[in-house]
């Protein structure tokens, strides 16, 4: 395995430290502001990706976006936050962008080992993976940041993990860099259940759009379809169920 450059920099995450820090940055918004027509979005993204999975079987999902910038992350913590409204449905969040890692930062917990680790086979997966403040959501880190990321993503060790977690939860959703220049989410999205691309409005040319869907169909990613981020929508949810006087 490629060795690591910050492994010694980070440590392995104490039980429970995560479970009481509150989620709090705005952008979440299905947590934070979950009457806006932002949450209810991804409630219908949630709807969606939950009505093709009608025999309750455990999903690993890919979100990923042609650049970067186009929101991919927040995208993927508003999907699981909304999966977890729903009755006993346990999700995982793993962090798989070995380059620019976010998972922790908007969620506001400290840095640990992560999936790097877990690959190298430095850290088991239990110690990995760390429940937040939100019942039925839990998250693993990115770890240190690798030498060769495409060597561990790559890996028949990456197979087995993931077959690992789709034991232990209903659905892995797995951030990932962005798929045009960096080939990680490709080599993810070959041996996930299914990639979400996230389209920003008005940010991406359409071309490398279809020139990323193509190349992760080309290694046999199954495209689910694609979520929109800022697209200017009137909130209708707003003020929605309040009483008029």
């Amino acid at each position: 395995m490629a060795p690591t450059n910050q492994s010694d920099q980070l440590e392995p995450a104490p039980a429970d430290e995560t479970r009481e820090i509150p989620i709090r940055r705005e952008e979440l918004a299905v947590h934070v502001n979950p009457r806006s027509q932002v949450a209810e979005q991804f409630r219908s993204l949630r709807n969606a990706v939950h009505a093709m999975n009608p025999d309750g079987a455990s999903h690993t999902l890919v979100l990923t976006s042609a650049l970067s910038g186009e929101g991919k992350s927040v995208a993927c913590l508003n999907l699981a936050l909304a999966l977890c409204e729903l009755p006993g449905i346990q999700v995982l969040v793993v962090d798989a962008d070995l380059h620019e890692p976010s998972m922790e930062r908007y969620l506001e917990l400290p840095v640990r080992q992560g999936l790097t680790e877990v690959l190298t086979g430095s850290l088991a997966i239990g110690a990995a993976v760390r429940k937040t403040s939100v019942k039925g959501l839990s998250v693993m880190g990115a770890g240190a940041r690798p030498k060769n990321s495409s060597e561990l993503i790559g890996s028949e060790r990456m197979k087995t993990v993931l077959n690992a977690l789709r034991q232990r939860y209903s659905y892995v959703l797995i951030d990932t860099p962005q798929a045009l220049t960096i080939s990680d989410a490709s080599q993810l999205g070959a041996i996930a259940d299914g990639v979400l691309m996230v389209v920003r409005l008005g940010y991406t040319p359409r071309h490398y759009v279809e020139q990323t869907v193509n190349s992760i169909e080309a290694l046999g990613g199954n495209i689910l379809g694609t979520c929109l981020t800022d697209a200017a929508v009137i909130d209708t949810a707003e003020g929605y169920g309040q009483r008029t006087k």
